[in-house]
């Protein structure tokens, strides 16, 4: 058990200005270049998984670079608008009651990444319909790219001194500006590894190696239990919301968990989907 002495003398917190730059009176926050920074390679990588006939069913692409660059918008207001209306629908709902115009105060909370996700679904479900693209072609290059994107997020998060994790005395332990006088778990880089480089390499893997995006739907599905199994595990070090703490009376059931745990049976019905529709057609 981490002792008091042990805790405080713990390295401190780097640092690093949540302002990267400012032009004018115009400040530009790491957390925003992290959202740019992960829809471009997003966009870039998705674009040469299109342009790959030899990756897809038939050795036929799907889609076309102009539809996914059309796509790019729709991507951006998913994430934005779905991200900030989880984070108050989950975790923040009782003082936007309270105070509705805490919903525009994205600084008090921010996104929810379950949010996020549901956003993004309804824009690539209405997107494809209107654009005659396979949904589940769709959902798989998207899953593919969002990797990007997680990665840059939780690094940003980490430069804010946000989302910080729980006391703890191991060596790479952090004292964030906001997190009291203590040592913690740095849990915004242990999401950055497993969210954002190791589902990436492994779904880079997938796609490359076996083809994988010829049983449309089974990228989707090793994404969302990837990510579910990657945010229960780091749920352990990640403290709790403040408003929410921990559920049911428990000293580790986070709503990280709650939400993330239908996504793993969803994941595996997506795999098993896939490979069901991909045997009828042999």
């Amino acid at each position: 058990m981490p002792t008091a002495a042990n805790l405080l003398a713990i390295m401190p917190f780097p640092d690093i200005d949540p302002i990267a730059f400012s032009i004018g009176p115009l400040a530009i926050h790491w957390y925003g270049l992290a959202y740019v920074a992960g829809i471009l390679l997003g966009w870039a990588y998705a674009r040469r998984l299109a342009a790959n006939d030899s990756l897809w069913p038939g050795n036929v692409s799907p889609m076309s670079k102009t539809q996914l660059d059309d796509f790019i918008v729709w991507a951006a207001l998913g994430v934005v608008l779905g991200g900030r209306l989880g984070y108050i629908f989950f975790y923040d709902l009782p003082a936007v009651l309270r105070s509705p115009i805490r919903a525009l105060e994205i600084w008090n909370g921010g996104m929810s990444f379950h949010g996020g996700l549901t956003g993004t679904t309804i824009a690539m479900i209405v997107f494809a319909r209107r654009n005659g693209i396979p949904i589940w072609s769709l959902f798989d290059i998207v899953a593919t790219v969002v990797p990007f994107g997680l990665f840059f997020g939780r690094i940003a998060n980490f430069i804010n001194g946000e989302l910080w994790g729980r006391l703890t005395d191991v060596p790479w332990a952090v004292v964030f500006p906001t997190g009291g006088p203590f040592a913690r778990h740095p849990s915004q880089l242990y999401e950055a590894g497993l969210e954002g480089i190791v589902l990436l390499l492994v779904l880079a893997a997938l796609v490359y190696g076996m083809r994988a995006l010829k049983s449309p739907g089974f990228i989707t599905g090793v994404f969302v239990s990837g990510y579910a199994l990657s945010r229960i595990f780091v749920e352990f070090f990640r403290e709790p919301d403040a408003q929410l703490g921990y559920l049911l009376g428990t000293n580790w059931l986070t709503m990280g968990m709650v939400l993330s745990s239908p996504m793993i049976l969803l994941g595996i019905w997506a795999m098993l989907r896939a490979r069901r529709q991909a045997a009828l057609q042999l």
